[in-house]
């Protein structure tokens, strides 16, 4: 028997077993051939099996081919939370096209401009939201197509189900490399223009790997998401649930009295939201730690999760509370339980595949024990902002040693150990007096008056001091007294950090993350 040398034996091995690590749409495919029966999406209305889940995804798919969706091509999204959302999610990535999720609440000629700027070539809506944006639409000259899921059958476009039906169920016959473009996800506009922030393949399904570990995901794991399909921290509990085979429940929009039947109907283990979700849930009329007792480990994500809140959700929840600070753009830390005692105020440290550091005004780097931008580095940071090479080059700091650091525009503090912990928004800072006041900081004292339900503290024009510190507060009862609060306020804060009044307000402005919107509260308040 003649046998091929070893050197050519080696060479034909390798070429043979040459493969391509699976991406996040492959995983569907998988799932649907592996767990064809087993739950993988639950709304309001239905349940998809993982089979079902891999059909329609490929109807998606082939259905935007016919259309000439070409690979590369941006596909938006702008509709309601529901089962489709996410099987239209992964036909898109299946048809080789970039996905746009859109926030709902934006107004209409934002959303346009978003359309324009990601070159979207067919869009899919809800039909209350079709109809915010349908007028708008022929301005886009590129789109080849509106589709409609839920319509009455609206001329000019594609009813979902009609157009659904007609395509073929079986896998399209494309390959998606690791570096093709996975979404464009603007940015909430928290302290400007938003932004496209664009990631690939691979790094996208990186960040999943890293999450997965923090957020303790298994195969038993049942999630749970309550913020719109549009945010990147609702696409957590929906990704990771994917990455593990897991079913995840989608609720239509936040209500915490129905979040609390969801968890205790499903048994529910994983879930992801904003402080002011956990805040809304411990109020609601029918929470008990019994009915919650089936949560295993929740992440709070967005904003700070201040000390008095997260030892009540720890107490209460009786599972792993563990806080994320992140960015879309692509960085996580992370607080775990066991590493909470004595820095319970911190967000941690890097997740593994991340990395940070602390730079002073002048760009130099800070030691540990100090105060500073935070910039981070990480194996799944984006590639750019679409279309902003301004943008994306402001963004970047590049060290001696030619590494690219991206500037959150955060101010951090590490402590001696490592920890980070967020001192503010630089954006936020307060310049008074020529002393920097960090807003944070009041903001963290003042939560814990018993009449305080909210609170974000700005800065407003001072002839004596430039600027001067205020608090706009939403109470948790009428009987809240503004000067009181205000005079305990200036009681328990350094003095340079004192308060020149307190307002009352029924609510806060906020993004999809529930973070609260300080340049539009700064508007409402220079308008008076």
């Amino acid at each position: 028997m003649s046998m091929a040398p070893p050197n050519q034996r080696a060479k034909m091995t390798a070429e043979s077993f040459k493969v391509q690590a699976p991406l996040l749409h492959d995983l569907v495919r998988l799932h649907g051939r592996w767990r064809p029966n087993e739950l993988a999406l639950l709304d309001h209305r239905h349940g998809h099996s993982w089979l079902e889940v891999d059909r329609v995804s490929n109807r998606v798919a082939n259905g935007l081919i016919a259309l000439g969706v070409e690979r590369g091509d941006s596909v938006s999204i702008l509709m309601s939370n529901c089962v489709e959302y996410a099987e239209i999610i992964y036909g898109i990535w299946k048809a080789g096209a970039v996905v746009v999720p859109l926030n709902v609440a934006v107004a209409p000629q934002d959303l346009l401009t978003m359309h324009l700027d990601a070159n979207v070539k067919v869009a899919f809506f809800t039909t209350e939201h079709y109809q915010r944006l349908s007028a708008l639409l022929p301005k886009i000259a590129d789109l080849k197509a509106s589709i409609i899921f839920g319509s009455d059958k609206i001329n000019t476009t594609l009813d979902f189900e009609d157009w659904i039906s007609e395509q073929v169920d079986t896998s399209p016959e494309l390959i998606v490399e690791d570096t093709d473009p996975c979404n464009i996800i603007y940015s909430s506009g928290t302290t400007g223009r938003p932004k496209g922030i664009k990631h690939i393949h691979r790094r996208r399904i990186q960040a999943l790997y890293e999450m997965a570990l923090m957020h303790r995901y298994h195969y038993g794991a049942v999630s749970l998401t309550a913020i719109g399909l549009y945010s990147n921290i609702s696409w957590a509990p929906l990704l990771l649930s994917l990455l593990v085979g897991a079913p995840c429940i989608i609720q239509r929009e936040f209500n915490p009295e129905d979040w609390v039947e969801l968890v205790k109907t499903h048994r529910v283990t994983h879930t992801m939201m904003a402080p002011i979700m956990f805040q809304r849930i411990l109020q609601a009329k029918n929470f008990s730690p019994e009915a919650v007792s089936s949560l295993q480990a929740v992440v709070s994500g967005g904003s700070p999760l201040f000390e008095q809140l997260k030892q009540e959700v720890g107490a209460k929840f009786g599972c792993a509370v563990i806080e994320l600070y992140g960015l879309t753009e692509g960085f996580i830390t992370s607080l775990q339980p066991e590493q909470s005692e004595g820095r319970i105020t911190s967000v941690g440290q890097p997740v593994c595949g991340n990395d940070y550091i602390l730079l002073d005004d002048s760009d130099h780097q800070l030691g540990w024990d100090n105060v500073g931008e935070i910039c981070v580095h990480s194996i799944h940071m984006m590639t750019e902002y679409h279309n902003r090479k301004d943008a994306t080059h402001e963004a970047m700091y590049i060290d001696e040693n030619g590494k690219t650091w991206l500037r959150t525009g955060d101010i951090g503090r590490i402590d001696t150990n490592g920890f980070l912990y967020i001192t503010d928004r630089k954006k936020d800072m307060i310049l008074s007096g020529g002393q920097n006041i960090f807003p944070a900081d009041i903001e963290s004292i003042m939560v814990n008056h018993p009449q305080v339900s909210e609170v974000a503290v700005i800065g407003i024009p001072d002839d004596a001091w430039g600027e001067t510190p205020i608090a706009l507060v939403v109470p948790r009862n009428d009987d809240a007294n503004a000067e009181e609060i205000c005079a305990w306020t200036n009681a328990n804060v350094g003095k340079r950090q004192r308060i020149k009044a307190v307002h009352l307000r029924t609510d806060m402005p906020r993004n999809p993350n529930g973070k609260i919107l300080k340049r539009e509260l700064r508007k409402e308040f220079l308008k008076n």
